[in-house]
């Protein structure tokens, strides 16, 4: 595919840089007249640019591995959700407010990925690994998003997408075929980096060392889902997958426990979506989509000011009580079969104890600590079943 970006030259100016101030951005491919991804519409950022090559990477490997359309939902260079097409059940239709739309399976996955975590999602960057349909491409007319990539559009979908925000939607074609160099450098402060490219193809092989336990069939796509999803997010991360989508990420910690906590309470916030209080809000009809989203998080989080306090009230149509502490360790003590993935070794038994809290049944992480042998205890006592994959995803 030629590079021929908006202005149809080898090299394309950006908006920006990282930020406003940063006035001179722009793109250009490493093979003169070849680039993984052309911009149809719109004029990205830097960030805007890196959200998409990363992200097209990770739906493009998710779909080779798991052979269900992918999506995935990026913000600052890292996933909020990822997901692949697995069927949605009634309870998610009305978590997800999509009740009665036809979806067809690329739609499916992207309404997962981006509810995994929708407050971080909030402004996101797009990216599925198959052709944007008119159902995916309703869906998004009315979600705020920066942009989107993708192997192609239908004509309907397209019209559609290049109207939002005013024709500065962002929109981005992706080459299937395109394989990039081997190598890959990054100029930081006077100084060329230059490394190997990560490209191990993530699959069924790295769960082969089944150290504890057994992998159901579902086990094994969760935590093939969360490889490949963490090999795209800024390290250290560990996240946490169930019924083909992530749950909960938590991205770019310096400890590796509160990665754990931090993943496992996005998680909760997850599963809680689903408790009949919080099906039961009922919000007045001038109230945005976004707006509930936003209010049920809070709701569910609980520690609301007085502000937001009244203006939940404000916004319900019949009064709400409180979803207390008590109420969420009942719900959230029927959760089981859960999937934790980490892209590094798990180094303290800590972080298996904050798991076995989210309803982790699974465990896949490289292995190689010095107290492996305190973490494969603590998985048995739990009952939790444990891969050690040998492969460390650290991403910078």
């Amino acid at each position: 595919m030629p590079f021929r970006g908006m202005f149809g030259a080898t090299e394309m100016m950006l908006k920006y840089g990282a930020n406003p101030h940063q006035r001179y951005a722009s793109v250009e491919p490493v093979r003169a007249g070849t680039s993984p991804i052309e911009v149809v519409n719109g004029t990205p950022s830097l960030i805007n640019f890196l959200d998409a090559l990363n992200a097209w990477q990770l739906v493009r490997e998710l779909r080779a591995c798991l052979g269900s359309p992918a999506a995935t939902s990026f913000k600052h260079v890292s996933p909020a959700g990822a997901a692949v097409a697995a069927p949605l059940g009634d309870d998610l239709r009305r978590v997800y407010e999509v009740e009665g739309r036809e979806l067809s399976p690329a739609a499916v996955a992207y309404v997962r990925a981006r509810g995994a975590d929708p407050k971080s999602s909030f402004g996101d960057f797009v990216a599925l690994s198959d052709r944007v349909d008119r159902e995916t491409a309703e869906f998004l007319k009315g979600v705020v998003s920066d942009g989107i990539v993708a192997p192609g559009y239908d004509p309907a979908a397209l019209e559609i997408l290049k109207a939002k925000k005013s024709g500065a939607f962002i929109v981005m074609q992706a080459d299937p075929d395109f394989e990039p160099p081997a190598r890959e450098a990054r100029e930081i402060f006077g100084v060329r980096l230059t490394q190997d490219r990560n490209d191990h193809v993530i699959g069924r092989s790295d769960l082969a060392n089944l150290k504890i336990g057994t992998l159901t069939e579902e086990a094994t796509r969760d935590l093939l889902l969360g490889l490949i999803t963490l090999k795209y997010t800024q390290s250290n991360s560990v996240g946490y997958a169930l019924g083909g989508q992530m749950i909960g990420i938590g991205a770019g910690q310096q400890s590796r426990v509160d990665c754990t906590k931090l993943a496992g309470s996005k998680a909760d916030a997850w599963h809680l979506g689903r408790h009949p209080k919080v099906l039961g809000l009922r919000f007045k009809d001038a109230i945005k989509r976004q707006e509930r989203i936003n209010f049920r998080v809070r709701y569910i989080e609980g520690d609301l000011t007085r502000e937001e306090a009244a203006a939940l009230r404000d916004a319900l149509a019949e009064p709400a009580e409180p979803l207390i502490d008590a109420e969420k360790a009942a719900f959230l003590r029927e959760i089981s079969g859960v999937s934790l993935v980490s892209d590094g070794f798990i180094p303290f038994r800590d972080n298996i104890d904050h798991a076995r809290k989210h309803g982790v049944s699974f465990i896949a992480e490289p292995g190689g600590s010095a107290r492996d042998a305190d973490i494969e205890a603590a998985c048995r006592e739990y009952g939790i079943a444990l891969v050690y994959t040998g492969l460390r995803l650290f991403h910078h």
